[in-house]
Order: C-alpha cells, then sequence, then structure tokens
C-alpha cells in the first residue's frame, strides 16, 4: 500500500502543472483575500470572486489538474480523452476577471457600510504560476445617526407605526444588504395584510451624510400607488378574496387559459364551486378543509402558502396551482380565485431485489410493495409491502431442524393527511396541519437454531412547521410482540440454560413492548438536502424520547397480579418490558469551497430498564461499531466498555449507554466519485454490572479512559438518486488492552481493519 501511494506521487509530481499552459500566460495557482478587519470575514467575500484556481483533493492537492496534464496532445486517442474527461484542465490568469473581482469585492465591502473601502491585488509569478492576493482595506465604517420615515399613504404608514419588528436602528452598520432586508421584510408584512400589488419598488431610502462624520440621516420613502404611468398616484388597494373555484382536473399541458379547461360537471360545497371532468376523486371536504384563502378575508400572503403546503402533502394531487383574477366591485377590489389541481396516478407497485451478507453468510431478499394514494378518496395513503428473504448459513450441525435463514413479513400502514384525534374541533385540527398513522407488521423467521415471530402494530402522528425546518412525530401507542415458538434444544442447554447466560436467555423470551414516544427533527437547510446530508453551512439536530411498560405495570401494582419465577408481571401469560430511553444527534456542516466539506456529528443515549425489567429488549440496547459508528471496528464488535468477547455471541457487545463523535472531511473526486478522511470516537456501557460482560459497566472514574478511536478513508459514489458508500477504518485506540497494545496507530495490523459497505452517508 505505501509503495502504491509513493509511486502514484513520483508519477503526478512527474507531469508539470503548466503542461498546457499557453505561452506568455498563466497558470492561476493560488488565491487568497486577507482583510484589516476582522468583521469582514474573507469567505464572505468567497462569492464575488470570478477566477478560482484548480481545486485540490482535500484541500491539498491539485489530483484532477495533474490527472489532466497525463493526457496526450493527439486527441483522437480515447485514453487522451479520457484522462481529459475526468481531470480539469488549467485555469488561466485572466487579467480582466482580476480586475472585476476587485472590483466586486470593493462594492461588496462598500454595500456592508465601509464606504471608503480599497481593495489591491498583489501578483506573485515564478515559474509561469500566478499567486493572487486581494488586500483589503475597510477604513471607518458608516453609521445611521438618525432613521426617519416619509411614507405618503396614511393606512400604511398606521400599519408600520405599529410595527416593532425592523431591522433599522440608529447606530448601525449603514448596510445596504440590511437596507434591502428591510424593504423585503415590509413587502412580505404589507402583502400579508392584503396589499397584493404592493411590491419592493415602492420602497426607497435617501441618506444625507456630513463630510468627515461617518454620520448618516436616513430616510424610508413609501411611494403611492399608480397602476399606469398616467394615472394619478392614489393609495394602495386592498384586496380581499373574492370567489374560490375548484377545478380539479387541470392539465398543465394545456392552456392556461380557464375556457380551455375540460369540465362536465360541478357542485357547490359550503359556497364553494368545485368543477370536475368525469368523477370527483376528492372528497369535497378535503378540498375545503386544506383551503387557507377564505372568501371576505383580506389577501394574505401567509395564508397562499400555507395552502399550497396544505395541498402539496396529499398524495393524490401532482400538481397544485392558484391563480387570482383581480375584480372590482364598487370601491372594493377583490380576488376571485382558483385552485388548479393535476390528479397524480392513484396507484403503484414497486419490486425491489437485494443482497445480504451477513458475516460472510451469503442470501438474496425480494419485495413487492403496492401503494395506493387516495384509498377513501381523501388522499389518504395505503401502503402493503411483502417481503422475502433466503441466506445460506455455514458452520451447522447436522440434527438441526432448519438447515439455512428464512424470512417471510408482510408490513402495511394507512397515512392519512389530517389529525384524527377525537374530541377536537375542526379548526384546530385544520391548523395543527398533523397526518396521522396506523402502521401494521409481521415478521416470520426461520433460523437453524430457533424460529421467532415478530408482530407490531402503531398508531401515531407527525407535523412540521411551515419552513419545514422542523418536524415532529408522537407515537401514541406502538405494540411489539416478540414469540419464540421453537427454539433448537442443543441451542438452549448449551447457550440459554446456563445460569452465566443471563442476556441470552432474557433475549430468547416471549416478550411484550408497550411503548409511546416522542421524536424532534430540526434541519437548519430545510429541506434542501442531498442524499440525507446537509448542505451548504448548516446544522441538525435530533432528540427522540419512549418509554415502556409504565401504563401496564401500574395496572398489574393495582390488580395485585401474580409474577413470574423471574419476577416479572405478565400480560397473557407473556413479560412485558419497562424502561425510559432517549438519544441525541447533532451534526454541523462546514464548506470549505465547492468541493470541500467538513462535517461534525455527537450523538449519544441513554436506556434504562426498571420496574417490571432488569434489562433492556435486544432491539432497545445500542450497539458500536460499524459503517455509522467508529468504523475502526466492524458492526457489533466494539464494547461495552473494556469488554471483550471470547465468542461469536453478539448479544453481549450491547449497552445501555452510547457516545459517538466524528469528523469527517468530504471532497469531491472526479465524474461521480467522491473520498473522504475521518476521526471517530465513541464506545457503549452498560448501567449494571452484568457477569457475562466484565468490564463493561459505566464509572465516571474510568469511562474517558474506555473511548475508542478510530480513523480511516472513505470512497463514494454519486448515483444521483442515492450515495454508495465505501470506508476503510483502522483503529488508534483500542480500550480492550493496555501497555503499547492499547495504541495500535502506533503498529497498524491490516487484517485488524475493517471494511465497511454502506448506502448513504453515515450523518
Amino acid at each position: 500500500m505505501v509503495w502504491g501511494v509513493l509511486a502514484c506521487q513520483l508519477l503526478l509530481s512527474a507531469c508539470s502543472l503548466t503542461k498546457y499552459v499557453p505561452k506568455e500566460k498563466y497558470l492561476l495557482d493560488e488565491l487568497h483575500i486577507v482583510t484589516d478587519n476582522k468583521e469582514v470575514k474573507p469567505s464572505s467575500l468567497n462569492l464575488y470572486v470570478r477566477q478560482t484556481p484548480n481545486a485540490k483533493w482535500f484541500s491539498l492537492v491539485k489530483t484532477q489538474l495533474y490527472i489532466y496534464n497525463l493526457s496526450g496532445r493527439d486527441s483522437t486517442k480515447w485514453v487522451n480523452r479520457a484522462l481529459r474527461r475526468l481531470g480539469d484542465e488549467p485555469v488561466i490568469y485572466d487579467e480582466l476577471e482580476d480586475e472585476r473581482t476587485r472590483q466586486e469585492i470593493k462594492k461588496a465591502v462598500q454595500n456592508m457600510g465601509y464606504m471608503g473601502a480599497e481593495v489591491e491585488s498583489e501578483r506573485k509569478v515564478s515559474k509561469r504560476k500566478i499567486k493572487l492576493t486581494y488586500y483589503i482595506k475597510t477604513g471607518r465604517p458608516y453609521r445611521i445617526n438618525s432613521l426617519k420615515y416619509d411614507i405618503r399613504d396614511n393606512q400604511i404608514a398606521e400599519r408600520l407605526r405599529d410595527d416593532s419588528l425592523s431591522l433599522l436602528h440608529d447606530e448601525m452598520l449603514f448596510d445596504i444588504n440590511l437596507l434591502d432586508a428591510e424593504r423585503q421584510r415590509i413587502v412580505s408584512l404589507l402583502r400579508d395584510k392584503g396589499y397584493y400589488k404592493f411590491n419592493k419598488d415602492y420602497i426607497s431610502y435617501t441618506a444625507d451624510t456630513v463630510r468627515g462624520s461617518y454620520k448618516a440621516d436616513l430616510t424610508l420613502h413609501v411611494a403611492k400607488y399608480r397602476a399606469r404611468q398616467q394615472d394619478s398616484l392614489i393609495n394602495h388597494p386592498i384586496y380581499t378574496i373574492g370567489t374560490v373555484n375548484f377545478i380539479t382536473d387541470y392539465d398543465v399541458l394545456q392552456s392556461s387559459a380557464l375556457s380551455s379547461i375540460e369540465v362536465n360537471d360541478s357542485l357547490i360545497y359550503r359556497r364553494y364551486p368545485i368543477y370536475y371532468k368525469n368523477r370527483l376523486y376528492l372528497r369535497p371536504k378535503v378540498l375545503v378543509n386544506n383551503l387557507s384563502l377564505e372568501t371576505g378575508t383580506p389577501y394574505s400572503e401567509a395564508n397562499l402558502q400555507r395552502t399550497y403546503s396544505n395541498f402539496n402533502r396529499l398524495g393524490a394531487l401532482k400538481y397544485t396551482n392558484i391563480r387570482f383574477f383581480e375584480v372590482q366591485q364598487r370601491d372594493s377590489m377583490k380576488l376571485n380565485t382558483y385552485v388548479l389541481l393535476t390528479p397524480a396516478k392513484p396507484q403503484s407497485v414497486a419490486f425491489e431485489i437485494e443482497g445480504t451478507n451477513s458475516a460472510g453468510d451469503l442470501g438474496a431478499a425480494a419485495s413487492v410493495t403496492f401503494q395506493h394514494r387516495n384509498l377513501f378518496k381523501g388522499s389518504e395513503t395505503f401502503m402493503i409491502k411483502l417481503r422475502g428473504a433466503f441466506e445460506a448459513v455455514s458452520g451447522l450441525h447436522s440434527n438441526q431442524r432448519n438447515q439455512d435463514y428464512e424470512e417471510l413479513g408482510v408490513e402495511s400502514s394507512i397515512n392519512f393527511p389530517r389529525f384524527m384525534f377525537p374530541f377536537l374541533s375542526s379548526d384546530f385540527k385544520r391548523r395543527i396541519r398533523a397526518t396521522s398513522e396506523l402502521s401494521l407488521q409481521y415478521n416470520y423467521q426461520m433460523r437453524p437454531e430457533f424460529t421467532r415471530i415478530v408482530a407490531s402494530a402503531g398508531w401515531g402522528y407527525k407535523w412540521g412547521t411551515q419552513s419545514q425546518r422542523t418536524q415532529h412525530r408522537v407515537d401514541v401507542i406502538d405494540i411489539n410482540y416478540l414469540y419464540m415458538p421453537w427454539i433448537d434444544s442443543d441451542f438452549e442447554e448449551q447457550y440459554l440454560n446456563q445460569d452465566q447466560s443471563y442476556i441470552l436467555k432474557y433475549n430468547y423470551d416471549d416478550r411484550l413492548i408497550v411503548k409511546m414516544g416522542y421524536s424532534f427533527v430540526y434541519n437548519s437547510s430545510g429541506r434542501s438536502m442531498l442524499h440525507n446530508a446537509l448542505v451548504g453551512n448548516s446544522y441538525a439536530f435530533r432528540l427522540n424520547v419512549e418509554s415502556a411498560g409504565n401504563l401496564l405495570y401500574g395496572l398489574a401494582r393495582t390488580l395485585g397480579m401474580h409474577k413470574t419465577v423471574e419476577g416479572e408481571y405478565t400480560l397473557l401469560n407473556i413479560p412485558f418490558a419497562q424502561y425510559v430511553k432517549a438519544d441525541m444527534d447533532f451534526t454541523k456542516n462546514l464548506q470549505i469551497d465547492h468541493r470541500n466539506t467538513l462535517v461534525f456529528h455527537v450523538g449519544g443515549g441513554v436506556a434504562v430498564p426498571y420496574g417490571n425489567a432488569s434489562m433492556l429488549p435486544f432491539e432497545k440496547r445500542y450497539f458500536s461499531g460499524g459503517a455509522n459508528s467508529v468504523r475502526g471496528w466492524s458492526v457489533r464488535e466494539l464494547g461495552p466498555g473494556s469488554y471483550t468477547s471470547q465468542s461469536t455471541n453478539f448479544l453481549n457487545q450491547t449497552g445501555d449507554i452510547k457516545f459517538d463523535a466524528n469528523i469527517e472531511y468530504r471532497t469531491r473526486l472526479f465524474w461521480k466519485f467522491g473520498g473522504a478522511a475521518f476521526i471517530d470516537v465513541g464506545n457503549i456501557w452498560t448501567l449494571r454490572n452484568y457477569e457475562e460482560q466484565p468490564g463493561g459497566q459505566f464509572k465516571f472514574d474510568q469511562f474517558y479512559k474506555q473511548i475508542a478511536v478510530g480513523y480511516g478513508v472513505g470512497l463514494r459514489m454519486d448515483l444521483d438518486f442515492f450515495i454508495i458508500r465505501l470506508d476503510w477504518g483502522f483503529k488508534a485506540v483500542n480500550p480492550i488492552h493496555t501497555g503499547n497494545h492499547r495504541y495500535p496507530l502506533l503498529h497498524p495490523r491490516l487484517k485488524e481493519s475493517a471494511l465497511h459497505f454502506a448506502v448513504g452517508y453515515p450523518f
């Protein structure tokens, strides 16, 4: 490996960076921006740079320029064409673009309030390469001395007089960007109060300055309304919503004229006309309940966007378009509204085939999914999925009942695009904008050691904010039933009936989990995500809390129910779990440039069994290692604490507490490929001292010594719809060892590394 890396470096270094730079021209090798004011950050000015040097892998090596230069000059050869497609041609310094960049940066800094700012560019030439640096002298900033308003429209003046959210105030920087943002804020405020025709052109500023004072007296002007140039100035008209009409079979490919829309029938529901072609595929109540534009109320931009958002949530619709037509009635202006709806294909069937690999045992799985997006004519989404899997299991005893792993499963759900809860008013349900979901699952697993049945049912709600940055989910009830109809007698005798195998025995008993939970997700980039990764400079936070068994435990104690030999209450002779669990994640994305990103992630959780349970169910316990955790270890290979497994029993490598922290540098390589370098730290621990997990208990004076550290590199392939990821992780600090063996970073061994294949980013 080392020799391969050295060979690549020698090959690249042998190829000149300026091979394809024309004579009398220069390669733009480096570009820097330097300011003398910490308030003006160079990173905020990169947007105005007209020419950027060739990109570097991991901000270190211009690999793609080297690849381009490896090509020969004969463009008829396919090898040369391929190398040029994979690489980047050299960026040639352009003096005109240099001057444009200098002027753009100067204008941007002046717009921040530094009216006397100056920008100089310095060019250093070496061997046909140029290093370009822009030096910014901001000078003393101008500030607003006083703020006045000149509003000729009395109604608007009165509305703005009561407004306390202005972005402008005395002594603030004379920032043109903030002045423009205040214009936009006023427009949004007024358009939300009925001023349908109001726009930024009606707002202007004048500023009076005194020489040498660096102060400006600012006046904000709001002009009166004029429909045409020859018309006289009048107060801005306030529009109210007139008639609201629904057209449910609008074809976006046809003419936009209303007269061209084919309509065969109509009805009126709560004063709202509804026009349709052959049959009405949505109930009238559904249409009206998702409408936020009400006849007789002032026009509101917020209500318009809320209406769009409501209808976009309906899976039965493909497109929504809302059009307004102005109508003057006496002295008032009205907007007759047409809600144009295009239906989506109601039913679909999808097939999926996948390969599986569990610890070297190969298998395959297939599934078929049927979806109906308008089951009861209320845009209810019904889904049913059938799945089957087969895996050849190695290392079996010949007398075992099943020789392979087989799985059959079915899952189904119905999503209602409304908040379904008794005793609540219709107006309250409309404001919540939540969706309700009923889900059912059944899974039948046949392994050589046992047969297991897992059945579940749940009812919950989820909703998000108008900005789509925040999402909430409430699981009102989620019932999971684990049933073990058959266990191999040899497996039971060897592993489950031994006193030291309490963890194994507990997780192979029949179990009932009745839980409720709440999850919260905030993403500062809203829905602008790519392959579940944050975009630009953004961050995300996730919190999940769940609790199980409390109601059943209280009922059992109240009724004085008998306990089992293990000291557990049962429901229908099935022990039920009782625990509380909470975990969180925080991810921060820092964009260095358009090709390089630095991502930080920290996450953790704790789950506490109590009452009717001395241990968490296996599905609720934490594990460490794997493609989305500490990647120097394989999945379920790390922890808990300093515990080291002497067998293949992965159940013992689970815990009640988890901590993960990661730093990952991501870079775009070439074509659809990207690279990554990462450092991961973390581990899991148990709350109690289990005999089967020596060294696994969390202790304040020891846990920090048991944090594992891993590092590695990764390759990603962006296939537009999803990311294929390959990560190679190595151990740096191994908590199960002491002395020199504790730090494998000093003597890395390939056989102790871990290779991970996954889909999507780890965080």
